[in-house]
């Protein structure tokens, strides 16, 4: 169980080191493409198995894992998937669950995200796409562009005060890594 979890973090550990690998270049062609790495990296929670997990116990749980990891505690949380049983109408909860976390204490969420388009709800790609429905997404259900200003803003009056003075949780990291 121990090895398993030691690989399960392996490529957050990896990519903040700088790495070479064949690819495609700008002008299209097979290239090396050089990395400087990325110290910024962060892991998303979007829930999964049937249950959310950006409650602040799954979060928790989390950063100590990618402490333990030696990994910058960065941690997304997704307003949408398992997180919101795909109801775009639970989004707004879960911003606003995360946002008093992050007024309670919590360093190691650094963003959300927001299955958000123009209009609410999905579409299946009709047949004739004369019949799409302009801003409503083809995938999965989204809160509309009304909601979205609502939520960014709610979020923005919840947290302003504390994220000046907002440390990034480091414990037993060096500052450079």
């Amino acid at each position: 169980m121990a090895r398993m979890a030691d690989w399960k973090w392996q490529s957050m550990r990896s990519n903040r080191f700088p790495h070479r690998f064949l690819g495609i270049n700008h002008q299209g062609k097979v290239a090396v493409i050089h990395t400087r790495g990325n110290n910024h990296a962060h892991i998303v929670l979007r829930g999964g198995g049937g249950r959310p997990n950006y409650d602040s116990v799954s979060v928790n749980i989390c950063e100590q894992h990618l402490l333990k990891a030696t990994i910058p505690a960065n941690i997304m949380i997704d307003c949408n998937h398992a997180n919101s049983n795909k109801d775009p109408a639970l989004q707004p909860l879960v911003m606003s669950n995360v946002g008093n976390q992050i007024v309670e204490g919590n360093c190691s969420i650094i963003g959300l995200m927001v299955e958000s388009n123009l209009e609410w709800g999905n579409q299946s790609i009709p047949k004739d796409l004369k019949d799409l429905k302009h801003g409503v997404s083809v995938t999965d259900a989204c809160v509309d562009w009304a909601t979205t200003e609502s939520m960014i803003r709610e979020l923005k009056e919840k947290v302003k005060a504390v994220l000046p003075s907002r440390e990034q949780l480091e414990i037993g990291l060096e500052k450079d890594a």
